[in-house]
């Protein structure tokens, strides 16, 4: 898998990209990653890359002239091209699933008050957001794309089980987990973790997950049994 990311401020992808499951995965080759500096599209002195948007209003845009150029280099047949921003949709395990699957992403990171429109009417693929909050740019919001794409891919992961038992892998919050000693300060283990019975053992997981999910985030058990509902036939309930 390749991955690009076009950006105002490469220094920052430095030390993420260098560490834990992404750095291993790029050192076996499992995804290529290259970050791109906009300015370096730009053809005056200044490397100038916004501009002040038609209408008033405050800040700056980034110019579509930059953008189009370096996305037109960097993008193939295959590429999906991807903004970040705010107004963008939310991410969530699902799309990083999805994205996974894609031979070649291109991120493109907005900055200051965002693009100009042409930029996405013409060359945007799809737009994501990582929260409800305003970043100084979309360089956060790319590491974040890309640690949680990279780590679906086949190998990325010493566990390749591992993936599908974390948190939202099945719409739920994952259960809680426990390591030696067995009681620590007076708290304990729950037993049933300790009897070796496995189906008792998924069984109070699979609670646990929904209990924490319910105290936690009951917006992720809406919207699986919104999901249900519409898989129901018609007349069914």
């Amino acid at each position: 898998m390749k991955i690009d990311v076009l950006t105002l401020f490469p220094g920052m992808f430095a030390g993420p990209l260098d560490e834990s499951i992404v750095q291993r995965a790029r050192q076996a080759g499992l995804v290529e990653i290259r970050i791109h500096n906009l300015r370096d599209f730009t053809h005056d002195r200044h490397k100038t890359v916004d501009d002040r948007p038609f209408g008033g209003g405050p800040g700056m845009l980034l110019k579509p002239e930059p953008l189009f150029e370096a996305i037109e280099h960097l993008a193939g047949e295959d590429t999906r091209v991807i903004l970040l921003a705010p107004a963008g949709r939310t991410f969530c395990q699902a799309t990083a699933r999805h994205l996974a699957q894609e031979p070649h992403l291109l991120l493109v990171c907005a900055s200051y008050e965002g693009i100009d429109e042409r930029v996405c009417q013409a060359l945007i693929d799809d737009e994501i957001s990582i929260g409800d909050y305003v970043l100084t740019s979309g360089a956060l919001p790319a590491m974040v794309v890309i640690d949680a794409v990279t780590r679906l891919i086949p190998g990325a992961l010493g566990d390749e089980n591992s993936a599908g038992n974390e948190s939202f892998s099945e719409g739920l919050l994952e259960y809680p987990q426990y390591t030696r000693p067995a009681e620590y300060r007076g708290m304990r283990v729950p037993d049933v973790l300790l009897s070796g019975h496995h189906a008792e053992i998924e069984k109070w997981r699979r609670e646990q997950s929904r209990q924490r999910t319910l105290r936690r985030r009951p917006d992720l058990l809406d919207r699986a049994a919104d999901a249900v509902d519409l898989k129901l036939p018609t007349g069914e309930s």
